[in-house]
């Protein structure tokens, strides 16, 4: 077995018995197929029959079937055998199960710092997340400190974090303004973006965050103040100004400074300013402007709001035409369409 192999097949449920299936085996009453199949390499054969082994005691083999699974370093597989070992209460062969793992970061959590933080391991959680570089361990630590109403000490945890692109600082900005202090949570997003002025993502984060606390005008001001100094404004930065600019009452001048855009004559500029057209109520307007795009399915919505209800209809159950077939020339370097 090797652990990508397993990661895909599992993640995609193809070329491997899923769930589903394996479920309807054991209520047909084909346990015993299930068992052969899970020392056989189908995955959800084994977590299957481990579980039963677990639930009637049998800990040895169900750490058994699990075990060449575990062994090929997929972290499912791990999890699946430390989620058991916590069952079990033995709160130390599952830590120490997990801390083999080359890594424990799986969908922007952490499973080895979530354990530690069940149990109330704070000063294992505390060195697990000074070297964790991910930041998961980071995060999942100023949580428990929030829950237990150490504020402060939650906010300490963030301002040391390392994590990458940012993020650490984030959530610090969003932790301190769950408890009333947007003022530190705007500073912190400043400094970020300014350190990060390419990341539009953290851009957002500031602008949504003057936004917030009813400062549009301040978030307008530091996006000219980024474009004055890249000379230029891309869109990816220049549809936050959007929402800000609405704010300060300014919707007719956002909708013409959209169409003035250089990529104003594109899709995705379409469907901005149909947006801040259909919240006057302005719902023809809207689809005037989706209409040469063949934004279909955008335009049945404001149609529906114009009570044309047929031809919102109709524009939804209209065919899709389908992409053309790759063409195989035959060259080595071609990979046929098969």
């Amino acid at each position: 077995m090797d652990a990508d192999d397993l990661d895909r097949r599992a993640l995609t449920q193809t070329g491997c018995i899923p769930p589903a299936m394996v479920s309807r085996l054991v209520e047909l009453g084909h346990v015993d197929e299930v068992r052969s199949l899970a020392g056989r390499g189908e995955w959800f054969c084994a977590r299957e029959w481990a579980r039963r082994l677990a639930g009637q005691g049998r800990q040895a083999e169900a750490l058994e079937v699990l075990a060449p699974y575990v062994a090929t370093g997929w972290w499912a597989a791990a999890e699946e055998t430390a989620h058991l070992l916590e069952g079990w209460g033995r709160v130390d062969e599952a830590i120490a199960l997990l801390r083999a793992r080359v890594t424990t970061s799986v969908d922007n959590r952490d499973r080895l710092a979530d354990l530690l933080a069940r149990h109330d391991r704070i000063e294992d959680l505390q060195e697990y997340a000074a070297a964790e570089h991910h930041g998961h361990a980071a995060q999942r630590l100023a949580e428990l400190l929030e829950e237990r109403g150490d504020v402060n000490g939650a906010i300490a945890v963030y301002r040391g974090s390392t994590s990458r692109q940012g993020s650490g600082q984030v959530r610090l900005a969003e932790l301190l303004t769950r408890h009333g202090r947007g003022e530190e949570a705007l500073e912190v997003l400043r400094t970020l973006a300014d350190a990060h002025s390419s990341d539009d993502w953290i851009v957002h984060t500031l602008c949504e965050h003057y936004a917030a606390l009813g400062r549009p005008e301040d978030g307008l001001a530091y996006l000219d103040a980024r474009k004055e100094r890249r000379g230029a404004e891309e869109w990816e930065f220049f549809w936050m100004r959007l929402p800000l600019m609405v704010a300060c009452g300014r919707r007719a001048e956002a909708i013409e400074l959209t169409k003035a855009h250089p990529e104003g004559d594109s899709w995705y500029a379409a469907r901005s300013i149909a947006e801040l057209l259909a919240d006057e109520g302005r719902h023809q307007e809207a689809v005037d402007i989706l209409e040469p795009h063949d934004l279909g399915d955008l335009m049945a919505q404001h149609l529906i709001e114009l009570g044309r209800v047929g031809d919102a209809v109709t524009l939804l159950q209209r065919p899709r035409p389908r992409p053309p077939a790759p063409m195989w020339t035959g060259s080595p370097d071609d990979p046929p369409p098969f």
